[in-house]
């Protein structure tokens, strides 16, 4: 039988302050709340039930919220009870996802927004191939310590033929 390539159906994201996340992720780059904040409690409820198979017992509760990107990928994102933003949140040489990646024909523009918002801009927008194709790309975080980078043009023209010749 031969493998086919599944589609990506969504992330989840930590965050410390979920109320501030969904208004940071719905005015900041647009996505769709789907689901506002809730709060999940374990017990015996189906969704208590299988947080538990994933956490583990003694989770007690955490808020989440479930937003959705304009090409249809699902973003939830959690407010677990203590949460903390690691004092080093750019651990890449570890094992994990490390950031996720948006796209805007507007980098220069989106990454003014998202500082704007309390997010930082970790490099200069730089050029894939200066002077010869126009994809552009920076690193940013946003204001809870997650990485996103912005690529200007879609993953497949970037990485397409030629790329890195």
């Amino acid at each position: 039988m031969q493998t086919y390539p599944r589609s990506f159906s969504h992330i989840g994201l930590s965050v410390t302050d979920l109320d501030a996340a969904v208004k940071f992720y719905t005015e900041v780059l647009g996505w769709y709340l789907i689901m506002p904040p809730t709060t999940i409690t374990e017990d015996d409820s189906a969704i208590g039930v299988m947080c538990t198979d994933v956490f583990g017992a003694g989770w007690q509760s955490f808020r989440i919220a479930h937003l959705s990107t304009g090409d249809r990928i699902g973003v939830e994102i959690f407010e677990f009870r203590g949460a903390e933003k690691p004092q080093n949140n750019f651990e890449y040489w570890k094992t994990g996802v490390f950031h996720f990646c948006v796209q805007d024909p507007d980098v220069e523009g989106l990454a003014a927004k998202i500082v704007a918002a309390g997010g930082k801009q970790r490099m200069p927008v730089r050029e894939y191939f200066p002077g010869e194709k126009p994809y552009r790309m920076v690193y940013m975080e946003d204001p809870f310590g997650n990485i996103l980078e912005i690529y200007s043009h879609s993953y497949e023209l970037t990485y397409s033929a030629g790329a890195y010749q």
